[in-house]
């Protein structure tokens, strides 16, 4: 199997085909009725999430909670997609799933996901009201911040190595890629 696989669009998937599905430590997602299965992610994206939860987890106000992969966010029955990290209202979690936009979604890129997320997964966000959507870049040291702005995302900042930014949404947080890919 390739980093990405995507199954017969012949078969249109639901939330509930999911369920069926075995826990293999592969990631599947559904993007508007059609399965997406990706490999295991390799080490430079665990450190990378990693380190993005714990410096969110650790600036994140008490209405709010930070979530890593796997947790679904399902905005419709025929889309569930799992962001690597994500920030979302306390109030708007399910038991399961999370089925409102959280407020921020982060992708770590790597070679078989680079497409996945920065195309499909991209618009899905933007689509279904992620109000943020970051990209991490371990390979590169690049860091790209994007805000949901009348309903498309516009890119706030892109950072590189160890330059930093202060972003303002969902909270006031400092990003140096640098730092997220040594795993800080």
């Amino acid at each position: 199997m390739t980093a990405v696989t995507v199954m017969s669009s012949a078969t249109i998937w639901t939330v509930d085909d999911l369920e069926h599905l075995p826990d293999d430590g592969q990631q599947y997602e559904l993007f508007d009725g059609i399965l997406v299965v990706s490999a295991a992610p390799n080490i430079p994206h665990q450190r990378a999430a990693g380190a993005c939860y714990r410096l969110l987890h650790a600036h994140c106000p008490a209405e709010l909670e930070t979530f890593f992969a796997p947790l679904d966010f399902q905005p419709t029955r025929r889309t569930s997609l799992q962001p690597d990290v994500l920030v979302a209202r306390r109030d708007g979690l399910g038991v399961k799933y999370l089925a409102v936009a959280p407020m921020l979604a982060v992708e770590v890129l790597s070679a078989g996901t680079r497409a996945k997320d920065l195309m499909f997964k991209r618009e899905l966000y933007q689509r279904h009201g992620v109000e943020s959507y970051w990209v991490i870049d371990p390979d590169r040291s690049v860091f790209t911040a994007y805000d949901l702005v009348e309903g498309t995302y516009r890119r706030e900042v892109e950072v590189r190595g160890n330059d930093s930014a202060t972003l303002y949404l969902p909270f006031t947080v400092t990003v140096c890629p640098a730092d997220l890919v040594a795993g800080k």
